[in-house]
């Protein structure tokens, strides 16, 4: 019985902290609406005149052709195209001024999508 007691005090003291947190947020909510009703009730000023809209220049397009980005794929297989009996690794290092290694994986990608083949090793060709 005793212990009931205690159960039952715990759960009262609860539904009392309940209670006034439920007041609290039912007041918040009045304000809330008290102030959406004043908004809503505010009357509108009315424009005196409408200013006529004030037009902007639009810049003019460029007529012609853009001129297109020359990426380092273009420029090696630019190189490789004028030759006519092909080009090694060095002659392309000195012409396009790229280093080694982004010729290599420049000539990788040129092969794989069959733009250029290799005769002998090391020498390139236009297909």
């Amino acid at each position: 019985m005793g212990q009931l007691k205690k159960d039952m005090a715990f759960v009262i003291k609860n539904l009392k902290a309940l209670t006034k947190k439920t007041e609290v947020m039912a007041r918040k909510l009045d304000r809330l609406e008290k102030a959406a009703e004043k908004k809503a009730k505010k009357p509108k000023a009315k424009a005196k005149a409408k200013a006529k809209p004030v037009k902007r220049a639009v810049p003019k397009k460029a007529v012609g052709k853009k001129a297109k980005k020359v990426t380092a794929t273009d420029s090696v297989l630019a190189v490789i195209n004028r030759s006519k009996k092909g080009v090694n690794t060095a002659t392309l290092k000195q012409k396009t001024g790229f280093d080694e290694i982004k010729i290599r994986n420049i000539v990788f990608r040129l092969k794989k999508q069959k733009r250029i083949t290799s005769k002998p090793k090391g020498v390139y060709v236009k297909i």
